[in-house]
């Protein structure tokens, strides 16, 4: 395994005691071919002529929010299966897309990425996983579609929103594998289209998970930011409006609410925040809503060992071994391998 470092949500989404964590942060709530910023590439899977009528975001919620409960308890391939379903039935959407890109980034981050360390979120053991290229494929279909539907002044804050988290997926991508330029790029791009789309529709809370990750993470890491800020014009942050941002994603987000709140708990538990408290309050919160995934916890054990209360914690990761014994994929037995090494570690 590779050495920890701090990395955050937007660009990596945690951080550590390294820059290198520094831009994951810019993503968070795929891969390109060309540089985030640029104008993507035009897909080789355009929906066909005429195939399906424009049906706006708003009409595919529900199938989405069935998705992401999926996804956040443990279940990424039930979840993709709904995505697949809004993707066959709207080939013009780029919300099934985004999701199932999703949902892809989530199966690369359990199955490769430290999950038990308290103070990062994507250390990887593995330069790549067999999931990297659907993911930057999906990724690349949601922006396409994405900036078709803005050119047609179709469903337009949507689009800039869908568009805007597709670019902080490929933040978070980037991130994983430690490319600080491109994962700051992509984040740049995912904050402009994100204000665009809270200028054109405020209730869009969706979006403060992006912005809230962005303007936390600029104003927390170290000098790399700063480079970056010179060499790309990287917009600065604000550490306080960050936190505030997110939690509203958290408590009034539509379908990434569970995932602002396992950034926000991340964030909480960040050595400069030290508000123990409140991480464990939703790790817990986490773990409550969505019995059926093992990751809510496994970290919410890690932090209860990092605060000195190993008795709490060792039942904790108990739990985790037991609640991933049974689960025969590859996220399932990526979490039991890690709750069973974390519990060893404490010994009898």
């Amino acid at each position: 395994m590779q050495a920890t470092r701090e990395k955050s949500p937007l660009i990596r989404i945690g951080l550590r005691k390294s820059c290198g964590i520094a831009l994951w942060c810019l993503l968070s709530a795929c891969a390109a071919p060309s540089a985030p910023g640029q104008t993507s590439p035009k897909s080789n899977t355009a929906a066909p002529a005429g195939a399906t009528a424009f049906t706006p975001d708003e009409q595919l919620l529900p199938a989405a929010r069935r998705g992401m409960f999926e996804l956040l308890n443990g279940d990424p391939d039930g979840a993709m299966r709904i995505f697949q379903e809004i993707e066959r039935g709207h080939p013009d959407s780029p919300l099934g897309y985004l999701l199932a890109a999703d949902a892809t980034w989530w199966k690369i981050y359990l199955t490769t990425g430290n999950l038990v360390d308290p103070d990062v979120f994507d250390v990887v053991s593995k330069a790549t996983s067999p999931y990297d290229a659907s993911f930057e494929t999906l990724a690349q279909e949601a922006i396409h579609r994405a900036e078709a539907r803005a050119r047609a002044k179709q469903d337009l804050a949507r689009s800039l929103l869908d568009e805007g988290m597709a670019y902080g997926l490929l933040a978070r991508f980037y991130g994983l594998h430690d490319e600080d330029l491109p994962t700051a790029r992509a984040g740049k791009k995912m904050r402009a289209l994100l204000l665009r789309a809270l200028q054109l529709d405020p209730n869009l809370t969706d979006a403060y998970l992006g912005v809230g990750i962005y303007n936390y993470f600029v104003d927390t890491l170290p000098e790399i930011v700063k480079l970056l800020k010179f060499f790309i014009g990287l917009p600065g942050g604000s550490r306080e409006l960050g936190l505030q941002q997110l939690e509203l994603a958290a408590t009034k987000g539509d379908t990434v609410r569970g995932e602002a709140q396992f950034y926000l708990a991340k964030d909480f538990s960040r050595g400069n925040e030290r508000q123990y408290g409140r991480s464990r309050q939703l790790f817990h919160q986490l773990a409550a809503e969505y019995p059926g995934n093992p990751l809510w916890t496994l970290v919410e054990g890690s932090l209860e060992i990092r605060l000195g209360h190993r008795d709490p914690g060792r039942e904790l990761y108990r739990q985790a071994v037991e609640k991933s014994a049974a689960q025969n994929t590859d996220v399932g037995r990526a979490l039991h391998a890690q709750a069973q090494q974390a519990l060893g570690r404490l010994g009898s």
